[in-house]
């Protein structure tokens, strides 16, 4: 495998690129280092890959990037590369959200016209669900988006949809679910509670805490998509949880344990954009790509806590 990964310096991103050189693959890792939080926690996540003669960066936005370039002699392309964050992507931030969700994901289907992919694995989200589908959420569900995050995740879903009706690029998105666990991004809910929580600061929570989630380790995460490179069928849509339904309230007394002292919980209003309920329905991933969660949220939780408090007390 020769693989093209876009976002390579991002949580999922990184872990996906160590992944891929372990196995033998050659990756060209290609990332903007937008300023949607510092640099230096990506470059953090590129020490290991940094020093593997399998791995090399380029550093552009894809739609300033020689995509042909980059492309020739490529076997898989994993597009992570995205604008983040469902609470940001209102008001006259939305056009991060439609140039490097919507306009660069273009620009790479566009370019992959011509090139001799295998795959092209597109990292979708879970946010284009909406709450008005039924729970547990299935592929065949009208997606119905409720932050304009979500709506630039499923557009760009559709365009891996349309080049691969139109151009044959074989084109498989994942629909990820609440992804977690070592270099979680700063923003994140589990990151906040736990580095609140160690440093005996208040946790700021949004909503009653009864909302739920179906919370994916990132190791699994990683799993699906190394699957969906080798056996998902071009075309389709698949969900990726971690297999179990989780309250916020659940989570913070996990995080209560993992530090051992009392939390300090500050309730605050629930936020546009954020949904309500989330939990997938993965038979379809079971099925084609035989991908099934090994990693319990008390098992992951615990590693993210341990990364994050070595992280810490070195920095």
């Amino acid at each position: 495998m020769r693989a093209l990964v876009t976002g390579a310096a991002g949580f999922i991103g990184s872990h996906l690129s160590e992944r891929l050189v372990a196995e033998g693959a050659d990756v060209i890792g290609l990332d903007c280092f937008t300023d949607y939080y510092p640099r230096p926690i990506k470059e953090a996540n590129l020490a290991a890959l940094r020093a593997n003669r399998r791995f090399a960066l380029v550093e552009s936005r894809i739609q300033d990037a020689d995509l042909a370039a980059l492309l020739d002699g490529v076997t898989h392309v994993f597009h992570l590369a995205a604008q983040a964050g469902v609470r940001k992507s209102w008001g006259t931030d939305f056009r991060h959200y439609t140039e490097n969700n919507i306009e660069a994901t273009q620009a790479l289907l566009e370019a992959s016209v011509t090139a001799r992919l295998e795959r092209l694995v597109y990292a979708s989200s879970s946010s284009v669900y909406g709450d008005d589908t039924p729970i547990p959420m299935r592929e065949d569900h009208l997606p119905h988006p409720v932050s304009p995050y979500g709506v630039t995740k499923l557009a760009a879903e559709q365009l891996c949809h349309l080049y691969h009706a139109n151009y044959a690029v074989p084109a498989v998105a994942l629909r990820f679910f609440t992804v977690y666990g070592p270099r979680q991004r700063p923003d994140m809910g589990f990151y906040r509670f736990l580095k609140a929580a160690l440093a005996g600061q208040p946790i700021h929570l949004y909503g009653d805490g009864s909302q739920s989630r179906d919370f994916t380790f990132v190791a699994d995460a990683v799993s699906a998509m190394v699957a969906a490179g080798a056996r998902g069928t071009p075309g389709r849509v698949y969900n990726i949880g971690g297999g179990s339904r989780v309250s916020v309230n659940d989570v913070l007394a996990l995080v209560g344990r993992l530090v051992a002292k009392p939390l300090d919980i500050q309730r605050e209003a629930e936020q546009k954009g954020d949904m309500r309920d989330t939990y997938a329905d993965t038979s379809l991933a079971r099925g084609d790509l035989g991908y099934r969660p090994t990693v319990t949220l008390e098992q992951g939780l615990d590693a993210e806590f341990r990364w994050l408090s070595a992280t810490l007390a070195t920095s």
